[in-house]
């Protein structure tokens, strides 16, 4: 894959100074069209052969745009803050937003070569981290994003003359990094590996583009191209939403449902309430004090009817726990900001440090609720979301996050009795608004949303828990018992 660029490919200092004019005039247009439009963010990764010219490659860039307009983020060591989180996290929190650009260096290419280079994993586990960066990357372009990935290349016999040339010479050696030298013991691997990664990971959505690092003039002219062309490219097309072509996913033709099938009478009397809400209580504090906490972080999901209960139950379990320890992150419509971005990432830089708990009120579900419901979204968008989802959870899980969901459910004349009760007490007036009642007339498209939802995305890493909510004493014990039940799991793989 790199005999192209291990040619001598070169031009001359007048071509290439007679070049660059038009190029910076037509790369600053695109960049402030990509600004005025608003319409995609793009994201630059940067990798290849140390001494190739990435640095010097990303600084004339930044000399030929609006550096205002440019974020270059550097990944090198993982911070604490960082390794307290799962790994994908870092890059989400520097996504670029619609209309700016990021140029990552050390990204998620960087990480998965260095670690196999120097064999702290098999091919197994980077063949893992392809698939990863794969399904992250058409996330991305399907939620709008243009993805430009240069691979900057030196052959061998390249790299040691450059070696030899800035060793010998007094002025520039401290140019050599001892990154420099390590790659120099171990480019066959490096190299045999990086194509493993090209090959595999080169797509129509985001291809590699690999370029020559001997000559800078070559190599300015060719980066600068790429990414003319690709910004051009991107802003002369509208792609139409999909609306065709998106299999629908069939109903139930007994008219059976989970939530049809639930015991919608279970409850508790008042003292047995008590005690076992005291209990559950005094457990999960007692778990979430426990020093194998350490290894792991709880995220709980609230999603459920209007009315359900689902601020009475998340007041149940943060009643139980020091402020200090836990976080409640009410979701509502997104903010400018969150447009901005992809769905995720509004829930990505929410997610808990080892040792915490964050508490979603509503959560990444709206995608495959809300959004499926009232149109908010293509099928196809929320078609792919249900894999989307299961993958953000898998991440989570295997980064030792527990994932516990709920799905409160209550029936309609509970629901009808609720919100009249809202509309006589005073201090719950706010509860209750038109948007509540207008959502009751699609009682049954919700109801199906939410069967499909479970269907989907209820997995041995992070089931749903359908909780009888017609009474709130037995869905607050319930809540409670399941967070504990799912904690001492977790725990249990570990030794006190």
């Amino acid at each position: 894959m790199f005999e192209s660029a291990e040619i001598g490919h070169s031009i001359d200092k007048d071509t290439y100074e007679a070049e660059v004019p038009a190029l910076r005039e037509a790369l600053l247009e695109a960049q402030y069209e990509l600004k005025q439009q608003a319409r995609f963010p793009v994201i630059v990764l940067i990798n290849g052969i140390e001494g190739a010219g990435k640095g010097e490659t990303v600084k004339l860039l930044n000399e030929w745009m609006d550096p205002r307009l440019i974020e270059v983020r550097t990944f090198d060591q993982q911070t604490d803050e960082e390794l307290a989180r799962p790994p994908a996290w870092r890059y989400w929190r520097a996504l670029p937003p619609k209309g700016r650009m990021g140029v990552f260096f050390g990204n998620w290419y960087s990480q998965m070569l260095e670690g196999r280079v120097h064999g702290q994993f098999k091919d197994a586990v980077l063949d893992q981290a392809i698939a990863g960066a794969e399904r992250l990357e058409q996330m991305l372009c399907e939620e709008g994003a243009l993805i430009i990935k240069f691979w900057f290349h030196l052959s061998k016999k390249q790299m040691k003359a450059r070696l030899k040339a800035l060793r010998d010479d007094p002025l520039h050696n401290w140019r050599i990094s001892p990154l420099d030298w390590q790659q120099s013991q171990t480019y066959d691997r490096f190299v045999r590996f990086g194509e493993r990664v090209l090959r595999r990971t080169s797509r129509d959505y985001a291809p590699w583009h690999v370029v020559e690092g001997v000559d800078p003039y070559y190599r300015s002219l060719a980066v600068g191209r790429i990414l003319l062309e690709s910004l051009q490219a991107a802003l002369a097309n509208t792609p139409p939403k999909h609306q065709g072509n998106v299999a629908p996913l069939g109903r139930s033709i007994d008219q059976k449902s989970l939530l049809g099938a639930l015991d919608m009478t279970l409850s508790l009397d008042k003292k047995d309430y008590a005690e076992q809400l005291v209990t559950e209580q005094a457990r999960l504090a007692g778990l979430l004090r426990d020093k194998r906490m350490r290894r792991h972080a709880l995220v709980a999901v609230f999603e459920g009817n209007d009315a359900a209960g689902k601020g009475g139950a998340i007041r149940r379990v943060a009643a139980a726990l020091d402020p200090r320890q836990y976080r409640i992150v009410p979701i509502a419509a997104p903010t400018e900001e969150e447009r901005a971005q992809p769905y995720l990432w509004r829930f990505w830089r929410h997610i808990p440090a080892r040792g915490k708990f964050t508490i979603f009120d509503r959560s990444w579900y709206g995608r495959v609720l809300v959004e499926r419901v009232e149109g908010f979204c293509s099928p196809a968008d929320w078609m792919r979301a249900y894999g989307e989802i299961n993958d953000f959870e898998e991440q989570l899980s295997n980064a030792g996050v527990v994932v516990v969901k709920f799905w409160l459910a209550i029936d309609q004349q509970t629901q009808l009795e609720r919100f009249e009760e809202r509309e006589q007490i005073p201090f719950k007036r706010y509860k209750i608004t038109e948007e509540d009642w207008r959502n009751r007339d699609k009682w049954d498209v919700y109801a199906e949303a939410v069967g499909d939802m479970v269907d989907r995305t209820s997995t041995e890493i992070a089931p749903w828990t359908l909780v009888e909510a017609n009474d709130k004493r037995w869905a607050r014990v319930k809540v409670l018992r399941t967070i504990n039940q799912a904690l001492e799991a977790a725990l249990a793989k570990h030794k006190k």
